[in-house]
C-alpha cells in the first residue's frame, strides 16, 4: 500500500498549525494528496429557547461556526501553498466524530491532534481519537499538542507484542517504514507461546520487514516494576525516535468500545506523533 491520500483534521485550536506542518511533510514525502477537514458544529438549541429568543440565536451560532471555518481555511491554504502539495479543503456541518469517521474511510492516513486537556473541549472532542482509531478502519496519526516536529518518520519505533493490533499497525505503517532511515522494533516484557513471541522476541517481524526492504533492529526489555507505556516512551526519548507505531487496544465498557490501558497512557503522555491501528 502507498500513502496517496492523507486527511488532516483542522480546527480552531492553536495547535492546528503544527498538525498541518506534520501532514504537509508526510504528503511531500509520499507525493500524496492532502485533504483538510473542518467540521462546523452548531449546538442544538432547545425549542423553548428558540421560542423565547427567536431564530437570531441560531443565526449567530451559524455565523460563528462559519467564521471559525474561514479562519481555518486560510491557515490551511497558506500552509499548503508554502508546502507545495496537492490539496483540497472540506468544510462540513455535523457531529464531529461522525464526520471525521465518514471522511476518513476514503483516505490512506488520518492526522488528528492529541486532546489538550488544558483547553475547553468542543462537543465530541474528548472521544475523538478513541472513536476514529476504533471505528474509521484507517491508520490514525496522532500529533501531540506540545512541541514541534520538523522531522517525522525518519526514526521510527514499532511497539511489538505479537498481537493482532500490532500486526495491523505494522502493515498500515509499511510505506512510512520503507522510507525511514532507522527502524527499531521494541518488545516490552515479551512472553512466548502461540499468541506471543518466538525464541528471539521481535526477530520474526524484523525478518518480515527486511523482505519489504525495511532494515529494522529488534530489541526487547523486561521491567516488571515499570509500566510498559512509560518504558516505551522512555525508549522513544533515549533512541531519538520521531514516530511511534503501535496497535490500539480496545476494551468494552457498558457496551461502548474504548481504548485500553497502555494505549491510553501513550495518548496522554506522548512526546512524538503516534501512528495507531486497530
Amino acid at each position: 500500500m502507498a500513502l496517496k491520500d492523507i486527511m488532516v483534521v483542522v480546527d480552531g485550536s492553536r495547535h492546528a498549525a503544527t498538525r498541518l506542518d506534520v501532514a504537509i511533510q508526510l504528503a511531500n514525502d509520499h507525493d500524496a494528496h492532502l485533504t483538510g477537514l473542518f467540521v462546523r458544529m452548531v449546538p442544538h438549541v432547545p425549542q423553548f429557547v428558540m421560542s423565547q429568543l427567536g431564530p437570531e440565536v441560531q443565526k449567530v451560532q451559524n455565523q460563528y461556526a462559519q467564521e471559525a471555518s474561514d479562519r481555518a481555511h486560510k491557515l490551511f491554504e497558506d500552509k499548503v501553498r508554502a508546502g507545495g502539495v496537492r490539496a483540497e479543503w472540506r468544510s462540513v456541518e455535523g457531529n464531529l466524530i461522525d464526520q471525521v469517521c465518514l471522511h476518513a474511510k476514503y483516505t490512506d492516513l488520518v492526522v488528528i491532534g492529541q486532546r489538550d486537556t488544558s483547553a475547553e473541549a468542543m462537543e465530541g472532542e474528548d472521544q475523538l481519537v478513541d472513536q476514529v482509531v476504533l471505528d474509521a478502519g484507517r491508520p490514525v496519526l496522532v500529533v501531540p499538542y506540545a512541541g514541534t516536529f520538523p522531522h517525522v518518520g525518519r526514526r521510527i519505533m514499532v511497539a511489538w507484542n505479537g498481537g493482532r493490533e500490532a500486526t495491523r499497525a505494522v502493515n498500515d505503517a509499511m510505506p512510512l517504514l520503507q522510507k525511514a532511515k532507522h527502524v527499531e522494533v521494541m518488545a516490552i516484557n515479551p512472553r512466548g507461546g502461540a499468541r506471543g513471541h518466538g525464541d528471539v522476541p521481535g526477530a520474526d517481524i524484523a525478518l518480515h520487514l527486511a523482505r519489504h526492504d525495511v532494515h529494522a533492529n529488534a530489541e526487547h526489555v523486561f521491567s516488571d516494576d515499570v509500566d510498559p507505556g512509560s518504558m516505551l516512551l522512555s525508549r522513544v526519548t533515549d533512541e531519538n525516535i520521531d514516530m511511534l507505531v503501535m496497535g490500539a487496544y480496545g476494551r468494552s465498557r457498558l457496551r461502548e468500545l474504548v481504548l485500553g490501558g497502555a494505549t491510553r497512557h501513550i495518548l496522554r503522555h506522548m512526546t512524538v506523533p503516534v501512528l495507531m491501528s486497530h
